[in-house]
């Protein structure tokens, strides 16, 4: 006689358990959709910081290709945004990552517009020394938005894509030269690569917008897809690269 209290307990407490978990995945989904967006609206932020963003007519973070070319870009594969203005292209938006950051890689994003000059250059991500290194950041120093905006492999010369210290033309900070040379030859290859493909990488059909489950900096934080194209890496790109970390590691105890 006691089985039937017994039963009606054990199915409302079971009511309960499912009702529960029912709150809790709408809850989660709910918090998952907002906080992809708010991704995405940040990252489109920071696009339009580094491109003309009255020119800016189509979804840059649908409108993506990833490429392979480690030797410039820094990493296996690279993420690459088209910007349009209807049908002409406006500005390319790279995630190149610099290898070589005297406290570990520094994750940039780089626009380079259509005529071959920078739009724009912003650090996403660094490791550097508080009041030396993180100068990078625009937040701490104008340095990077000084040094980029506007320039090309024409304005300077590639040859001339060094800082000063090196007998370039890009200034360094006092009492660190290893960050800022890292990253001046980090943006002068994205110029190179970008140089090297030319008019294909508007071509190549788009993958679409990043995963949500991506975090809100997604330079190559999940397994990527097989990349649109794998251009050919050169040796002498390779070449520089190896010879830059060289440098550098001789220079750590200078900086």
């Amino acid at each position: 006689m006691q089985k039937a209290p017994m039963l009606i307990a054990a199915f409302i407490l079971g009511g309960f358990a499912v009702v529960g978990v029912g709150v809790v995945a709408v809850t989660h989904a709910m918090t998952d959709t907002r906080i992809a967006e708010n991704q995405r609206q940040a990252m489109l932020t920071k696009l339009k910081a580094i491109v003309p963003a009255e020119r800016v007519k189509n979804d840059p973070l649908a409108d993506r290709i990833q490429v392979s070319d480690e030797a410039l870009l820094g990493m296996p594969v690279t993420d690459v945004y088209r910007v349009r203005d209807g049908e002409q292209p406006v500005a390319l938006v790279l995630r190149p990552v610099v290898p070589d950051g005297y406290a570990g890689p520094i994750k940039l994003l780089v626009s380079v517009l259509a005529d071959g000059s920078l739009g724009g250059v912003r650090v996403t991500e660094h490791h550097e020394t508080p009041g030396l290194g993180d100068k990078i950041d625009e937040k701490k120093n104008p340095w990077i938005i000084e040094q980029f905006n506007g320039k090309s492999l024409r304005n300077p010369k590639p040859e001339r894509w060094k800082v000063k210290r090196d007998g370039g033309e890009f200034d360094q900070f006092t009492g660190a030269t290893i960050t800022p040379r890292s990253v001046v030859n980090a943006v002068k290859n994205t110029l190179l690569f970008v140089q090297k493909q030319g008019d294909d990488l508007y071509q190549l059909p788009a993958i679409g917008s990043q995963p949500a489950s991506e975090s809100s900096d997604p330079v190559n934080s999940a397994p990527p897809p097989p990349p649109a194209k794998a251009p050919i890496s050169t040796a002498a790109p390779a070449a520089q690269a190896a010879a830059g970390m060289s440098d550098n590691a001789n220079q750590k105890g200078k900086s």
